[in-house]
């Protein structure tokens, strides 16, 4: 068989492909910062949703209600933030000349 393939890196590239004898070991979550975000936005979402659920049912503190809201408010915000910074950045790579 022929190791040619239709992508340009492949076409390119005359090394063989080979597939790794062992997983690379992945880093831990809390070492991991974009997975730590995701994980507070996640915390944060599910406990507004879960105040606002307990504030309709059984007319829990309207306040904390509002507070959990504002908190999940604050940390979308901070994701769309970030998501835009990353968008920008990766727009920036694009106009760069090669």
């Amino acid at each position: 068989m022929s190791n040619f393939g239709f992508g340009a890196y492949n076409t390119l590239n005359p090394a063989k492909i080979t597939t790794p004898t062992s997983t690379p070991a992945k880093p831990a979550a809390e070492d991991n910062a974009v997975a730590k975000g995701a994980s507070e936005f996640k915390a944060a979402v599910q406990k507004a949703e879960q105040a606002a659920i307990d504030t309709a049912v059984s007319g829990a503190d309207p306040h904390a209600m509002v507070e959990a809201l504002a908190n999940a408010e604050m940390v979308l915000e901070t994701a769309v933030t970030v998501r835009d910074k990353v968008v920008e950045a990766y727009q920036e790579l694009l106009r760069m000349p090669v």
